[in-house]
């Protein structure tokens, strides 16, 4: 760190640069930009971003793992984190994605940028077959839902992703229409624009080595007119078009922010069956026909990864994580039942 240090001078005369008002540029993102990064590997791009402005102080970066595990997964890890925690970033972890607008740190936050560099649920099977691809897109998913309530006017959300077969089956564009965004850009990402960063696997014995790129790109969306609309003047009212799914995503939202819910203590079932529990969240009160996967695959995909990461073992404790997935299953619904019924009363 010292060494970063002494090439860039001290950290008051940077912040005495930044305050003359002069913008630095990093490719797509300014010095002048409120940026939140999420699912960080290494946090070697958000340092990356840090050294093309000089500052960090309009940086959120986050990781879904936490500290411990981080700084035993990369190498680099506690010194990136150090330098920019030094240079005034706000680090983050234990966020997903899936959730973070939920998280303390972030709920009352808004952003210009709301950047996720390869998203990636997990090594859980081959990359082309139709579940693993299904548990990657659920994961695209989720970030989009909550990414557009974390938006400042004008704001982007963008999403670097290979874009060579099978990854171009995600299809991302759709995904994101899908949420209420509207794509305005897709460039090809070249890594040398982000000196100093490494992309990683992430994920097994190997999470330190870095995955190969091939053809990628970097698409940025905006909030459709129809999302921009509704988040601007309904403020989440239920559409009247769909009278149950506003209602009790509420209630699972409410249930999820709950720090003394009994589901939230149950850390294991939900890492193994969070696609299981992401399905359920997304969509509560849709009918059937609209769902275009089943229960019964978001369980495939927890065996799947229970297999991927007990490699060898008996399958009784999946058996054990099954029956607490079923009791946790029974309490949500009487919590959901308890929070309709709560409302209609409230209606009275």
């Amino acid at each position: 760190m010292a060494e970063i240090v002494r090439k860039h001078g001290h950290r008051t005369s940077m912040n005495r640069r930044d305050e003359d008002g002069k913008e630095k540029w990093a490719k797509h993102y300014s010095s002048n930009h409120q940026i939140l990064l999420v699912g960080e590997g290494d946090f070697s791009f958000s340092l990356s971003l840090a050294m093309s402005f000089g500052s960090a102080s309009n940086i959120v970066a986050t990781s879904l793992d936490s500290y411990d595990i981080l700084i035993k997964k990369y190498n680099r890890a506690k010194s990136n984190l150090g330098i920019l925690r030094y240079f005034g970033a706000q680090l983050l972890h234990g966020v997903d994605s899936i959730n973070m607008k939920l998280h303390t740190d972030l709920r009352i936050r808004k952003f210009d940028r709301i950047v996720y560099n390869f998203p990636h649920a997990g090594f859980l099977g081959k990359e082309s077959d139709h579940l693993v691809i299904m548990m990657h897109k659920n994961l695209v998913r989720g970030f989009f839902m909550n990414a557009i309530d974390m938006l400042l006017p004008n704001g982007e959300v963008h999403v670097t992703h290979k874009t060579a077969p099978p990854f171009d089956s995600w299809n991302i564009e759709e995904l994101a229409t899908q949420s209420g965004l509207t794509l305005i850009e897709c460039i090809d990402f070249k890594i040398e624009d982000y000196p100093g960063y490494n992309n990683k696997r992430g994920d097994g014995k190997d999470s330190d080595l870095p995955f190969p790129l091939g053809k990628c790109c970097t698409f940025k969306f905006i909030l459709s007119s129809q999302a921009m609309e509704y988040l601007t003047t309904s403020h989440h009212r239920r559409n009247p078009q769909q009278p149950q799914e506003i209602p009790l995503q509420r209630g699972n939202a409410r249930m999820d922010s709950n720090p003394s819910s009994v589901m939230m203590k149950s850390k294991e079932c939900f890492w193994i069956f969070r696609e299981y529990f992401n399905h359920a969240r997304l969509t509560s009160g849709k009918a059937d026909d609209f769902l275009t996967y089943s229960v019964k695959d978001m369980l495939r995909i927890g065996f799947e990864r229970y297999k991927a990461e007990n490699h060898g073992k008996p399958l009784d404790g999946y058996v054990d994580l099954l029956k607490e997935l079923h009791s946790l299953s029974k309490q949500r619904v009487t919590f959901l039942q308890k929070w309709l019924m709560e409302m209609d009363h409230y209606r009275l």
